[in-house]
């Protein structure tokens, strides 16, 4: 105790280092309990586990657990982790089974008598039993501070909604961190309040109790805890009234500072405008003079979108020999601002020589194009796939119409909040008629981006037509927010074009919880494609977050180039009014792991208050040695540009502080285009053409394929209320095929043996040489059980 009273006085140099000195508040994990309910009857003590190191935030340990009144209170070994609180019927069950788990950020933690705890969170309630008082009171202390933390980590948790424009680096270390402090003193404060509460309540308790004592031999104990309660309160309270002078003392020093800096970055941000918008003016009128015609569409688009930049161009002496716009792109955040010229092809033949080394070849080939580039202009596959392919089989382009069924979405998200979305049990009015799988391998309905990628013989050409492949597979989803749905563990999907295309498709659900599933993709035109993607999502309250987790490979067979790249975060917005949408943001890294080339594209997230293209996506292709080769710019639900660059040079240093780069790129070429959706789309799920055809019923399938699951197929005839019965009885089924697995593991665990868990059929985990994680990858065999029909491996699971 003298140790933790010394601390006291240094003031809240960290909450935690202060109350880890004091033995009930330690950052240890708890000893374990034993005995019966209330200390009655009881084997001997579970050993303890081992001490958490120092800081941590894990916390383990027996208690008591109503279950019944038949049964009463069990036994259950708890664990505290990163604010949720989880419990197992045993330490073994750790590794497999968790048997529930309650969120404390927006839990109620109560206390009945000297040995009971209560936490209620919505609907559900846990009442728990210690031992003694003394380890009550560990855990409630425990549980207070890990609430805490949770509540400060979840206010602080970055909104990636894209609500407002990205601040500036110097913006947010001036702003954010004088905040960040105060409000981690704030924090303190508020923990220091509740622990000076609970604690004085006890301490009220121990004096009532010390009263009535009569027996000598009991007043010992009693003086000694109310020395301890008198002691804790004493250092929690000197703690509390330090960590108010620090406030204090940091509110004073940073208030006129803020002041400050809020009106220089306003006065900075008029002016800034004031003169763009005078130099697109000039700008407007300089063009017009030079080529004695009014300014063109697209060039006056292009001074607009340099107004929004915030970018400008200098003055050319030259400006005469243009006859191209002039564009601007975006500075991704994690690299220089940069800026792009559009150049006079004829103008550089007659300068070649002053080019850059960036640029592969000349700017001549760029217009003398060897089929490449000029065949992504074309819509038409078959011109580009050969002749080799079969012609393409006539398929469904319609589907029923979408039923008109009203239901309130919020009525059920309401109680959702901070859930996985996988775990939130949905009626089919809020899904669409196809599976996460089928979802999935959407992905190639761009797949001929790939097929001319082959031809490429330049691999930063062939980099320019990945970006764009993983731009493409966003397109989509601009119109569908309705829900896929849940594959069921096991379920497959193949999609098998070999003939008419030249690539088939095959997906596995590999998990449940999380869900997971992988993708093998083989294409006779010279590349395959696999991924492993887990889904996590959050329901945030008024928008929705999905963050698809794993990478993306891609490897052409003759070159050997191996491209990895991960997808962004989508963002469903208006859940709880308005009409829903969905915006894409964040960035996509994509390393050619053979060459060490590298594309950075930055989608950039909506946002109110900006004029820029909405759904915008901007890049740069650059080699192994960081010499930028090519700009890639559009939207993600319209088409991507790329941008040859012959020259590039250091600008001016823009008003964050960054260096910008000009580059000089020859005009664009459209690379990809979207399909215009089917007629009727909208009464059909804004389905496209492909995913039409993706719930076609299909012969020689699999058994578990997604094609063949009776609520989806009742869903898209229109008969939602059977789907939705049907659903209910898959889910079920399937819950009870997890109870016996569960069942299972914990035989073979009471038995000494291994138990391997779910097998997937047709993936096997590996650790992947390229990025070091583990992984499911094909290991065959689906397409040869296909041409044998021996479909006895599979599970019943629908």
């Amino acid at each position: 105790m003298g140790k933790a009273a010394a601390l006291c006085g240094g003031g809240t140099r960290g909450l935690v280092s202060l109350l880890s000195a004091v033995p009930c508040l330690a950052c240890h994990e708890l000893p374990a309990m034993s005995g019966e309910p209330g200390g009655r009857g009881g084997g001997g003590p579970a050993g303890g586990p081992p001490a958490a190191p120092p800081g941590s935030d894990t916390y383990k340990g027996w208690l008591f657990k109503w279950t019944n009144y038949l049964k009463g209170y069990q036994r259950r070994w708890f664990v505290l982790s990163n604010g949720l609180l989880s419990y197992y019927r045993t330490q073994a069950e750790m590794a497999h089974t968790c048997r529930g788990t309650i969120n404390l950020s927006t839990a109620h933690i109560d206390t009945e008598d000297s040995c009971n705890i209560v936490l209620s969170n919505g609907g559900r309630t846990y009442h728990l039993k210690a031992n003694s008082e003394v380890e009550r009171q560990r855990w409630v202390t425990a549980l207070e501070l890990a609430k805490a933390k949770a509540i400060r980590m979840r206010n602080n948790q970055s909104d990636d909604s894209g609500d407002e424009e990205p601040a500036s680096q110097s913006d947010k270390s001036e702003l954010h961190g004088p905040l960040k402090t105060l409000s981690s003193k704030l924090e303190d404060l508020s923990t220091c309040n509740e622990l000076i509460a609970k604690h004085g309540a006890a301490l009220q308790r121990s004096l009532s109790e010390l009263e009535n004592l009569r027996l000598p031999a009991d007043s010992g104990e009693k003086i000694k805890a109310v020395n301890e309660r008198a002691t804790l309160f004493r250092i929690t309270s000197n703690a509390m009234i330090n960590a108010c002078r620090d406030f204090l003392d940091l509110a004073e020093s940073h208030s006129r500072k803020w002041q400050r800096l809020l009106q220089h970055e306003r006065e900075q941000r008029i002016r800034l405008e004031e003169t763009i918008e005078q130099l697109a003016k000039q700008h407007n009128s300089l063009e017009r003079a030079c080529r004695g015609a009014p300014g063109l569409a697209s060039g006056t688009a292009s001074i607009s979108s340099t107004a929004k930049a915030g970018s400008v161009q200098s003055a050319k002496g030259e400006a005469s020999d243009e006859d191209e716009e002039t564009e601007y792109f975006d500075a991704m955040e994690d690299a220089p601002a940069f800026i792009t010229v559009t150049a006079d092809p004829k103008h550089h033949r007659r300068s070649g020589s002053n080019l850059s080394g960036a640029s592969e070849g000349h700017p001549e080939d760029w217009n003398l194009e060897d089929s490449v580039f000029e065949s992504s202009n074309q819509s038409s596959y078959n011109e580009s796939t050969g002749k080799d392919l079969l012609p393409r089989k006539r398929r469904r382009s319609r589907i029923p119409d979408k039923p008109n069924y009203s239901l309130n979405l919020w009525s059920i998200m309401k109680n959702c909040i901070g859930k996985e979305l996988s775990k939130i049990p949905m009626p089919v009015n809020f899904n669409e008629p196809l599976s996460m799988l089928q979802r999935l391998t959407e992905d190639l309905e761009y797949h001929e981006l790939l097929d001319k990628a082959v031809k490429c013989e330049s691999s930063t050409e062939q980099m320019c037509f990945v970006a764009a492949f993983s731009v493409s597979s966003y397109s989509t989803t601009v119109h569908r927010t309705a829900k896929p749905f849940n594959p069921l563990l096991g379920e497959t999907f193949e999609l098998d074009r070999l003939e008419e295309l030249g690539f088939r498709s095959l997906c596995e659900q590999v998990s449940h919880h999380p869900p997971a599933a992988a993708h093998h993709v083989y294409s006779r035109r010279g590349w395959t494609l696999w991924q492993d993607i887990t889904i996590s999502s959050k329901f945030r309250g008024k928008y929705l977050s999905i963050m698809p987790l794993g990478a993306i490979h891609l490897e052409f067979h003759s070159s050997g180039n191996h491209y990895v790249w991960r997808k962004v975060t989508s963002t469903v917005h208006n859940i709880i009014v308005g009409k829903l949408w969905i915006d894409q943001s964040g960035e996509i890294e994509i390393v050619n792991h053979k060459s060490k080339d590298k594309c950075q594209l930055k989608f950039t997230p909506y946002s109110y208050f900006s004029r820029d293209v909405p759904r915008k996506v901007t890049g740069v292709v650059s080699d192994a040695d960081g010499k930028a080769h090519y700009v890639m710019s559009g939207t993600w639900d319209e088409k991507m540009e790329c941008s040859k660059i012959v020259h590039s040079s250091h600008g001016s240093t823009s008003t964050e502080g960054k260096q910008k780069t000009v580059y000089q790129t020859l005009s664009p070429k459209v690379l990809w285009r979207k399909y215009p959706l089917p007629e009727n789309a909208e009464n059909m799920y804004f389905f496209s053409e492909l995913a039409l055809t993706l719930n076609e019923p299909e012969e020689r399938v699999a058994p578990t394929d997604s094609r063949l699951r009776p609520d989806q197929r009742l869903m898209e005839s229109g008969r939602w209320d059977e789907a939705n019965v049907e659903k209910q009885r898959l889910e079920e089924k399937q819950r009870a095929v997890r109870r016996r697995r569960e069942a299972e593991a914990v035989e073979a665990l009471e038995e000494g043996k291994d138990y391997e868990g779910y097998i997937p059929l047709w993936f096997e985990r590996k650790v992947d040489a390229v990025t070091g994680e583990l992984i499911c990858v094909y290991k065959g065999g689906y397409w040869e059980a296909k041409d044998r029909q021996d479909w006895s491996v599979c599970p019943d699971i629908f």
